[in-house]
């Protein structure tokens, strides 16, 4: 029989204090006011002081209502039964239907040891040619998505998520405007892609601590279906607020700011998220494509400048695109090898070129004349940004390699692109 307290000794913002023995950090408590009761969360211990914050909020609780710990850590169902489902930042259904108690396991367990791991090796195909040809993703990879407020970053994760080759797809956002989700749910339902997904959705009206759950919620949904032996792509957005709502936190608890107010474990706290992803020896994979936002569009901000040490590479969206530049995909090397013999030179070759365009541009505004080769670039370039770097193309990666090589032969002639010959022996478009 777990203990009730009566008297709170401090309540500041959504944070109670109370005297207690034997919690653990992270331990669920049930706090009852004459209102009704609300689930809390240890976030600190200090000697028998022990720092919960209350998911309702903190408004009508008083120093005297009761507080019982509950001897187990916040859990959530890993059941078949959560495909086709949506949650909040606690695992409650947001989608009215009845709620799921089977199953059940921890948030927030360590990462998967190395030794179970194995190298990442296999593609996964997104369709989308600035994904698949020039910064392929791949299985158990880890990577962001750098991007600033107004782009269309969650449209791009909703077409991954209806185009990935993966088996299911774990969604969870955090500080969503209430129109986004309603986008995402309406996107999935309307395309069949719902059925094989499960969302975590915490929007900017909901308590805070919602919010620093949500990744740990998606994370460890996505690991037992993985141990089953299934493909999983989870998607996260936007890392960003999950941050913020970590710095609301630790404002609030008194503790010591580091950079720009932020906790001075930043960096853990995202490590120990982002290292969940993984490819098993004897099971399936998890795999993170996560949308990290740059307030003013700044690249040095603690949230991007920490996620760049731990992730592998980053996608920067910039303009509606995927840019070509600073875009990398440290683990493509894995896979395109494998794909297709040409996969490799045409990425080098139309990146190459369409740098050279890009300076081409620069020659053109200070009023320089153009010349044959400049005129070239001209052409090709227009071609490459409408018909490559659009993400309103939607084609498979061989579709799109044909259509690179369609792209080349239109704009230049076949000694001029610094691709092998034996390639474009077999390649190049044959005319007429």
């Amino acid at each position: 029989m777990r203990k009730v307290y009566h008297k709170i000794l401090h309540i500041a913002g959504n944070v109670i204090t109370v005297e207690a023995d034997d919690v653990a950090y992270n331990e669920l408590a049930e706090v009852r006011t004459e209102r009704g009761s609300s689930l809390a969360q240890v976030i600190r211990l200090d000697g028998r002081k022990v720092s919960l914050q209350v998911f309702a909020g903190s408004r009508g609780i008083g120093t005297d209502d009761q507080v019982r710990f509950l001897g187990h850590p916040m859990e959530v169902s890993s059941s078949e039964a959560l495909l086709g489902r949506v949650f909040n930042g606690r695992g409650a259904a947001r989608d009215h239907r009845p709620e799921i108690t089977d199953d059940l396991v921890e948030i927030g367990a360590p990462s998967v040891n190395p030794a179970k791991r194995i190298i990442p090796r296999n593609m996964i195909r997104t369709n989308i040619p600035m994904i698949d040809v020039f910064n392929t993703l791949v299985e158990s990879q880890k990577l962001p998505i750098f991007s600033v407020a107004g782009e269309p970053y969650n449209e791009l994760l909703a077409r991954i998520a209806l185009q990935a080759e993966v088996d299911v797809i774990v969604l969870g956002g955090m500080g969503l405007k209430y129109d986004d989700y309603l986008a995402f749910k309406r996107t999935l339902d309307e395309h069949g892609a719902l059925s094989r997904t499960v969302m975590f959705i915490h929007t900017a009206a909901d308590p805070v601590v919602e919010c620093l759950m949500v990744p740990d919620m998606s994370l460890a949904v996505a690991e037992q279906y993985a141990l089953r032996g299934k493909r999983v792509l989870c998607l996260l957005t936007d890392m960003t607020n999950f941050a913020d709502a970590l710095k609301e936190i630790s404002i609030t608890m008194e503790q010591i700011p580091a950079n720009r107010g932020y906790p001075g474990d930043l960096y853990s706290q995202l490590a120990s998220r982002y290292e969940k992803a993984v490819d098993f020896a004897d099971a399936g994979s998890i795999t993170i494509l996560a949308v990290t936002t740059m307030p003013g569009d700044d690249v040095t901000h603690p949230v991007p400048d920490n996620t760049g040490y731990i992730t592998e590479g980053q996608f920067y969206l910039r303009n509606g695109r995927i840019e070509p530049f600073g875009s990398l995909s440290r683990l493509k090397q894995q896979v395109n090898g494998r794909t297709r013999s040409d996969h490799r030179a045409i990425m080098d070759a139309m990146i190459r070129l369409y740098s050279d365009f890009k300076s081409t541009l620069e020659k053109q505004s200070m009023g320089f004349r153009m010349s044959g080769w400049d005129n070239k670039l001209l052409k090709y370039g227009k071609r490459f940004e409408e018909e490559m770097m659009s993400l309103a193309v939607n084609i498979p990666l061989e579709s799109a390699l044909d259509l690179g090589w369609k792209i080349l032969a239109d704009c230049f002639d076949r000694t001029e692109v610094g691709i092998k010959t034996e390639l474009i022996e077999e390649y190049w478009p044959k005319q007429g």
